[in-house]
């Protein structure tokens, strides 16, 4: 068997069609949706994440203002600027990109954003939201990791779905949200015993630990979905996931690679988060 692929680039571009058009009702009526993020320091990594997000925003029809700071501003002085974004009308969506710098809190930095602009989906106002069943911002890699599932018509009704890893991120709301549809859910972690006993009974893998090949071939049940939402770099520096892809990808039905799976599909939804905020803000009927 060999796996079909789950491409996250083509879903990406499929999807970003809609939001354009969506965008562009918005602005006819005066309206644009508008998506604030805040870096603070230099971190390589962030600045290429943060380039990547203000690039698709004005490729969508979206309006972003960056706001680059040194690693020496004060937390007061983030939070004010906070303070300001949420009182601001032409901003919908406000991201703080993370890591932030050690003298701050970013507990405290993320539940500053007021809950109705928080469209990475962070605030303890979304996860309540995601874990009651109202409606909320999800946060936008596991929103992702939904949509390439609900791409390929995977009904996780009954199904078993595994969850490898268990941050605030990714981990836990992806529980969540296969819960919300009806999938039977294990979460995995650093102290699961004898991990493969688990994966072996899964219909659907969701990986998201940060460790190379963490899931190999013999780990995996014929015909299972899995999706790789690692980002990592293997002992040649290419670009790899949690996933052993050449291996896997003889045993499972479907696979996401990287790069190209779940990476574009992150951004695309903070895109949609963003077009909702401002569809909200302008009292419109949430879209599906």
């Amino acid at each position: 068997m060999t796996a079909q692929l789950i491409d996250g680039i083509a879903l990406s571009k499929q999807l970003r069609t809609g939001i354009a058009q969506r965008a562009a009702v918005l602005q006819a009526q005066g309206t644009q949706p508008g998506l604030a993020v805040l870096l603070v320091g230099d971190n390589p990594a962030s600045q290429v994440y943060v380039r990547n997000k203000v690039k698709a925003c004005h490729e969508n029809g979206l309006h972003s203002l960056l706001e680059q700071h040194p690693a020496s501003l004060s937390e007061a002085a983030l939070l004010s600027r906070i303070a300001a974004l949420n009182n601001d009308p032409t901003i919908h969506g406000i991201l703080v990109q993370l890591p932030l710098p050690a003298h701050m809190d970013a507990h405290r930095v993320i539940e500053a954003i007021s809950p109705a602009k928080d469209v990475d989906g962070f605030h303890v106002a979304s996860a309540g939201a995601l874990m009651t069943g109202t409606p909320g911002f999800w946060p936008c890699t596991p929103y992702g990791c939904m949509k390439m599932l609900e791409s390929i018509g995977c009904n996780l009704r009954g199904k078993h779905a595994v969850v490898i890893g268990r941050s605030n991120i990714v981990g836990k709301p992806m529980a969540l949200m296969l819960l919300a549809q009806s999938a039977t859910v294990s979460i995995c972690h650093s102290a699961t015993p004898d991990l493969a006993a688990i994966t072996r009974q899964a219909d659907v893998v969701v990986a998201a630990v940060g460790k190379v090949n963490l899931l190999t071939a013999d780990m995996v049940k014929p015909g299972a979905v899995v999706i790789d939402v690692g980002m990592n770099r293997n002992a040649q520096g290419k670009l790899c996931g949690d996933v052993d892809f050449a291996g896997v990808s003889q045993v499972a039905g479907w696979i996401t690679p990287v790069p190209g799976g779940v990476g574009p599909m992150t951004i695309t939804m903070l895109l949609m988060n963003t077009l909702q905020a401002c569809e909200q803000a302008s009292g419109q009927p949430a879209a599906a």
